[in-house]
C-alpha cells in the first residue's frame, strides 16, 4: 500500500493505482501547477534547440573549387560536387572538404610570405639551407630552389591512403631533386641542364605518388634560383664571366665564318663566271678568225695578185691613221713626193698626237 500526504499534511491510505493517478492529475489541475509551468519552456526550448541542430546539420555547400567526401557513420558514401546538397542530420553523415581544382604548390629552399598590391610576391628572409644545399656530381655545392605544382584529382585517396599526404610529396620531391642534381656536373646544373631536371624530377614525382595511389597529380616542377653558396660567390661569378667571354668570341666567330664563307664563295661563283665568259668570247673569235682566214684563202687561190694588193691596202689602211706623219720619199729626192702627200687629207688626231 502507497501511502500519499496530502497538501495539508494529512495522509490517506489507499490502492497504488489510483493514489498515482490522482497526484498526476493534481499535478495537471493545481497542486502541481507552478513546478509544471515552470518545466514547459526548457522543453520547449530543448525542442526547438533540437529541430535547429537538424536543420543546420541537414545540408551543406559545396564550392566551385572543391569536392566533399561524404562519410556515413565512419564509412565512405560517395563524393559530392559543387553545389548546395542535403546530408542525415545529428552527425550521422560527415564532410570533408578537399580542394581538386585548385592547383596547389610546395615550396623548397624558400617560402613566399604574401603578394604585394602591384602584383610582385614578397619572401620570407629566412634561409632553408637544409633544404636548398645541394652536391653535385663533380663535389660542388649549390643552392637549389624549386617549386613542385600539383592537383589532388583523387579526394578519397587524398584522404584516406596516405597519413601525410603532403608532407609524403615534400620528402618524395626533396630526395627526387637531390639525386637528380647528384648525378649532374655543377656547372650543367648552373647553365644548360635546368630544363632537363625540371622535367626529369617531374617524371620521377608521378611516378613515386602514382605507386602510393596518392590521388596527386603532379602539374610541374620549376627551378627558382640555381645559385653557389655565398662564400664563393664572387670566384663563381669570375667563372662565369669567362665562360660568357669565351661563348662571345665564339659567336662572334661563327658570325665572321657566316659571313665570309659566303662572300668568297660569291667571288669564287663570279671569277668562274668571268672565265667562262672570257674563254667562250675567244673560243667565238677563234672560230670567226678561222672562217674569215678560210674565206680569204678561197679568194686568194682564185686570185693571188688581186687579194695581195687588198690585203695590203687594208692593212695601210688599218695602220695608217694610228700613226703620226707619214712621208713617202725617194731615193734621189729630198722631200716627200708631191703625188703622194698621204697627210693631206687625213683628219687630225685627238689626244694631241701629230
Amino acid at each position: 500500500m502507497i501511502r500519499v500526504v496530502d497538501s495539508n499534511g494529512k495522509g490517506r491510505g489507499g490502492d497504488g493505482p489510483s493514489d498515482i493517478t490522482d497526484i498526476i492529475n493534481r499535478l495537471k489541475s493545481g497542486g502541481g501547477k507552478g513546478g509544471g509551468q515552470s518545466a514547459r519552456p526548457i522543453i520547449l526550448g530543448i525542442v526547438i534547440a533540437l529541430l535547429a541542430w537538424g536543420v543546420m546539420t541537414s545540408f551543406y555547400t559545396v564550392q566551385p573549387e572543391q569536392r566533399a567526401v561524404v562519410k556515413r557513420f565512419g564509412d565512405v558514401i560517395g563524393i559530392s560536387d559543387p553545389g548546395l546538397h542535403f546530408k542525415l542530420p545529428f552527425g550521422i553523415d560527415e564532410t570533408q572538404f578537399v580542394a581538386t581544382e585548385r592547383v596547389l604548390k610546395q615550396e623548397f629552399g624558400f617560402r613566399s610570405q604574401e603578394v604585394r598590391q602591384q602584383g610582385a610576391t614578397q619572401y620570407s628572409e629566412r634561409e632553408f639551407d637544409n633544404e636548398s644545399a645541394m652536391l653535385t656530381g663533380d663535389l660542388n655545392i649549390i643552392n637549389v630552389e624549386w617549386v613542385v605544382q600539383y592537383r589532388i584529382n583523387d579526394p578519397i585517396k587524398f584522404l584516406y591512403e596516405l597519413r601525410e599526404p603532403t608532407n609524403t610529396l615534400r620528402d618524395i620531391s626533396e630526395s627526387v631533386m637531390r639525386r637528380v642534381v647528384g648525378n649532374r656536373l655543377g656547372s650543367e646544373v648552373l647553365t644548360v641542364g635546368r630544363v632537363d631536371i625540371q622535367s626529369q624530377s617531374r617524371e620521377e614525382i608521378q611516378q613515386i605518388m602514382d605507386r602510393y595511389d596518392a590521388g596527386i597529380h603532379i602539374i610541374t616542377v620549376e627551378l627558382q634560383d640555381v645559385v653557389p653558396p655565398r662564400a664563393v660567390q664572387p670566384a663563381f661569378n669570375e667563372v662565369n664571366e669567362a665562360r660568357q667571354e669565351r661563348e662571345r668570341m665564339i659567336n662572334e666567330a661563327q658570325k665572321r665564318v657566316n659571313q665570309e664563307i659566303p662572300r668568297a664563295e660569291g667571288e669564287a661563283i663570279r671569277t668562274v663566271a668571268v672565265a667562262e665568259g672570257y674563254a667562250t668570247e675567244r673560243v667565238n673569235r677563234a672560230l670567226g678568225e678561222s672562217v674569215r682566214f678560210t674565206a680569204v684563202l678561197d679568194e686568194y687561190r682564185d686570185a693571188p695578185e688581186v687579194t695581195r694588193s687588198r690585203l695590203y691596202l687594208e692593212t695601210l689602211n688599218e695602220v695608217l691613221p694610228t700613226i703620226g706623219q707619214v712621208l713617202v720619199v725617194q731615193d734621189d729626192q729630198v722631200g716627200p713626193l708631191p703625188l703622194l702627200d698621204v697627210n693631206r687629207n687625213r683628219a687630225p688626231r685627238t689626244g694631241g698626237d701629230e
